[in-house]
C-alpha cells in the first residue's frame, strides 16, 4: 500500500470489475494486459484500452522486486493473466480462481476444458498464497481443492448429458451445494449451456 503515484497497472482480464479504473489512470499509468484481454475490451466497446500487451509473459522490475504477468491459457476468458510475485510466493489469479462458483465466459473465449490445464499451469509456480479474483485471500491448497470441486461439476454435467437430459433441465438437476462455496449463482447459471455443450462433446 502506498500514497505514491501508481506507475504500472496489470489487468487480469477484460471484465469491467477488473478494468473499470483503466480510463482514469491512462494518463499517468502504464497499463498492461494480455493481448486477448485487450481484444475483448475492443470487441465489447469498453473504455480504458491497455497500451501495452503481451502474449506469454511480461515482467515489471521495481525496487529490486519482480512482478510477472503470465498467460497459461484460456479459462474464465481467453485473456486471463496470472500475476506472480516470486519473492513473496504469492499469485493473483484474477477470476481463474474465486471463492465460489465459476463463471465461464464462453462469449469471450472461456472454456472449462482449457481452465483445468490453466490451473495446472498456475500450480507449477512456487507460491504459498493465492489472491482470488473474488473472495478471501487463500492458500495454495485452497486452489487445489477448488479445482477438484470444478472437476466434480464437469463430471456431473457430463453424466447428465449421458442420461439424455436437456440444457433446460441442467440447472435444476445439477447438484453443487455439497461443494465448498459453490452455488447456483446467476453467472454460473449463465455458464451452464456452454458447459453442457463442452461436456456433451467429451462424453
Amino acid at each position: 500500500m502506498t500514497d505514491k503515484p501508481i506507475k504500472y497497472l496489470l489487468n487480469t482480464h477484460h471484465h469491467g470489475d477488473h478494468t473499470g479504473g483503466n480510463q482514469s489512470l491512462l494518463a499517468s499509468t502504464e497499463i498492461v494486459a494480455h493481448r486477448n484481454a485487450r481484444a475483448n475490451l475492443v470487441k465489447n466497446s469498453m473504455p480504458g484500452l491497455p497500451p501495452i500487451t503481451f502474449s506469454d509473459e511480461v515482467s515489471v522490475n521495481l525496487g529490486g522486486k519482480e512482478v510477472r504477468a503470465r498467460y497459461f491459457g484460456a479459462g474464465h476468458t481467453n485473456g486471463d493473466a496470472v500475476i506472480y510475485f516470486p519473492s513473496h510466493k504469492i499469485v493473483h489469479t484474477g477470476d481463474l480462481f474465486v471463492r465460489g462458483a465459476a463463471f465461464i465466459d464462453y462469449a469471450n473465449g472461456g472454456s472449462s476444458d482449457a481452465w483445468m490445464k490453466t490451473i495446472d499451469g498456475i500450480l507449477s509456480l512456487d507460491f504459498e498464497t493465492a489472491i482470488p479474483g473474488h473472495g478471501a485471500v487463500s492458500k495454495r491448497q485452497d486452489l487445489v481443492e477448488w479445482k477438484a470441486s470444478f472437476q466434480k461439476v464437469r463430471d456431473r454435467v457430463r453424466e447428465l448429458t449421458k442420461q439424455g437430459k436437456s440444457k433446460e433441465e441442467i440447472a435444476s438437476l445439477l447438484k453443487v451445494d455439497d461443494l465448498p462455496g459453490w452455488n447456483m449463482s446467476p453467472f454460473f447459471q449463465k455458464s451452464l449451456p456452454g458447459l453442457y455443450d463442452e461436456m456433451a462433446r467429451a462424453r
